[in-house]
């Protein structure tokens, strides 16, 4: 197992960004790599990030402004090769066909409940891990 997982985590909101940290800690689950995170607060930070690699699993808040996670998760799963899985962040659980529509691979509500996002993060991580063996 590799020792730390990278986790690149877009929200425009600071408090959003601490409430992913907080919820996902320094290892999300026991069989899974400690994480690092990486923050990104606009959509050019995020294909930034991707276009210099090692993002093992993406956190993209669909409240986000000016681009909401749905659509930025839509556009890098379109565009950028080999990309990471995505954790979706979105405002109400009725959404999920949006979530769907923007092929997240895992979606989760606001706020960020820490058991049920650790849990999808410990999910994306192993099943990265698995894809990487």
């Amino acid at each position: 197992m590799q020792p730390t997982a990278t986790v690149l985590v877009y929200s425009d909101d600071s408090n959003t960004r601490e409430q992913v940290r907080l919820a996902a800690g320094r290892r999300p689950a026991p069989d899974v790599p400690l994480v690092e995170f990486v923050e990104c607060a606009t959509p050019a930070a995020v294909l930034a990030e991707l276009d210099k690699g090692g993002i093992d699993v993406c956190v993209l808040d669909g409240e986000a402004v000016p681009m909401g996670g749905m659509g930025m998760c839509r556009q890098i799963k379109d565009e950028v090769f080999n990309c990471p899985p995505v954790l979706l962040l979105m405002g109400r659980p009725q959404d999920a066909w949006l979530a769907t529509w923007s092929r997240a691979d895992v979606a989760v509500t606001l706020p960020v409940d820490p058991v049920e996002f650790a849990s999808g993060l410990a999910s994306l991580l192993r099943q990265k891990r698995l894809i990487g063996a």
